[in-house]
């Protein structure tokens, strides 16, 4: 008898486990063809868009980098200098934000995107004509006014291809071109600084010229190849657009808004603006001064060049790995604060080491690039989680252009702060101060998750 029990368990066991295995083959199936899916389509649009966005980054940035001769061509104070460049922010790019990713909504992603590239690409290259400081702030108007829209649409449009489980990813991957524009730009606007006076041209002139003009043929090559959704993607079986479609139908948001009034008076859309303008004015006022801060351990052009893609290429991989980790974990909202906070503590580190050791500063500001980057990864994952259509459309826009405020604040305040106190230091402490209230911002949402 006794036997009896432990065979009939054993069969019941064997019968259970076949039933369950048997029912698990399809969804490993189902799971594996969707994870195939989804690769493919990356392969296809993230190398064009990252290139896009290095080189979008590299114009909005390279400023920094002339500087360390056109201050003195133009005759630009730290003050003149630092309004210029946040002036890139200003009227232009932050109130044609929201009109531009509506016109995206309505036009297609594809011939959008196309137009911001090209009409910003020569905008950039026209940089090189600037005569003095009206000059100057006029064209990084234009600059500015040419570009809005580009990220926030992107975002938007990367939020019609990938469900949730594979945005903070993506988006990471997509804005790792931040802190790639700076590997890349540091030794090449270095070098072509070097060029100074070939063929009659200032070497900050050639700067503009050559990195400006390849986005305008990147936004013809964008044109040609960007599709502007998954039905319209040729390189996709139906069987593909299939699992791409109930996917993203399937995808559940926590009260979903999908009127884009309503996306304007939502308090989340509210504090994301506010967590990202704390983390932009640390992001621009250390991103374009720190070739000049960096001017101040008596390195050359050239030098300064490779120390800030060295400090960005610790950016890039910080920010791949903790996208991945998030993935993984989750916490998207805990995450962001951290990071926000780790970057505050690298503005206070770099102060500390400042007056004794050049280089232990430069590896807390490195922390302080590396912190504010993977926030900004981690930052546009959320927004995609509540909002929807033309809201999120014109919530991601409306959410950037009050945010990216903070582009024009913080390399203002770094620059009339170095005039008046004649270094960098306290104008450091006021970033710190921007991103640690960033984190208590962000941390903040924890109260609607909980909801």
């Amino acid at each position: 008898m006794w036997p009896s029990r432990p065979v009939y368990l054993m069969s019941s066991l064997s019968s259970s486990t076949t039933s369950s295995l048997a029912a698990a083959a399809p969804a490993d199936a189902r799971s594996a063809a969707e994870r195939q899916v989804f690769a493919k389509i990356g392969w296809r649009l993230m190398p064009v868009l990252t290139t896009a966005y290095v080189l979008n980054y590299l114009d909005r940035t390279n400023v920094g980098f002339a500087a360390l001769t056109m201050n003195q061509a133009l005759g630009l104070t730290a003050t003149q200098f630092g309004l210029g460049s946040g002036l890139f922010f200003f009227l232009g790019y932050c109130f044609l934000e929201v009109p531009s990713n509506v016109a995206l909504y309505r036009f297609g992603a594809r011939r959008w995107l196309s137009r911001i590239m090209i009409s910003w690409g020569v905008a950039s290259a026209a940089m090189a004509l600037a005569i003095g400081p009206n000059s100057f702030y006029s064209l990084r108007l234009l600059l500015g006014a040419a570009e809005a829209g580009f990220f926030p649409g992107v975002a938007f449009y990367l939020a019609t291809w990938f469900p949730g489980e594979y945005r903070t990813r993506i988006i990471a991957w997509f804005m790792v071109a931040i802190p790639i524009s700076s590997v890349i730009g540091g030794p090449v606007s270095g070098y072509l600084l070097g060029l100074d006076g070939q063929f009659g041209i200032a070497g900050w002139q050639w700067l503009f010229l050559v990195e400006g003009l390849p986005a305008a043929i990147a936004g013809i090559v964008l044109l040609l190849m960007l599709p502007d959704r998954p039905e319209d993607a040729t390189w996709l079986t139906d069987d593909e657009r299939r699992i791409v479609r109930d996917r993203l139908e399937a995808e559940r948001r926590p009260k979903e808004v999908k009127n884009i009034w309503a996306a304007f008076r939502d308090p989340r859309v509210l504090i994301l603006a506010g967590v990202q303008f704390g983390f932009l004015v640390g992001s621009y006022g250390i991103g374009l001064f720190l070739p000049q801060i960096l001017d101040t351990g008596r390195l050359s052009d050239l030098e300064i060049g490779f120390v800030t893609s060295a400090a960005y290429a610790v950016a890039s991989v910080t920010m791949i790995l903790w996208a991945g980790h998030v993935d993984r974990h989750g916490n998207k909202v805990g995450n962001l604060a951290l990071a926000c906070a780790l970057s505050a503590v690298g503005f206070v580190g770099s102060i500390l080491f400042a007056g004794t050791s050049f280089w232990m500063a430069v590896l807390w500001m490195t922390v302080a690039v590396s912190g504010v980057n993977a926030a900004r990864a981690l930052f546009w994952t959320i927004p995609s989680r509540f909002l929807s259509g033309l809201a999120a459309a014109g919530g991601l826009a409306f959410i950037n252009s009050i945010g990216t405020m903070g582009g024009f604040v913080g390399p203002t305040i770094i620059g009339v702060l170095r005039d008046q106190t004649g270094g960098f230091a306290v104008g450091q402490i006021v970033l710190g101060g921007f991103l640690l209230a960033a984190a208590l911002l962000a941390w903040s949402l924890k109260h609607f998750e909980a909801e």
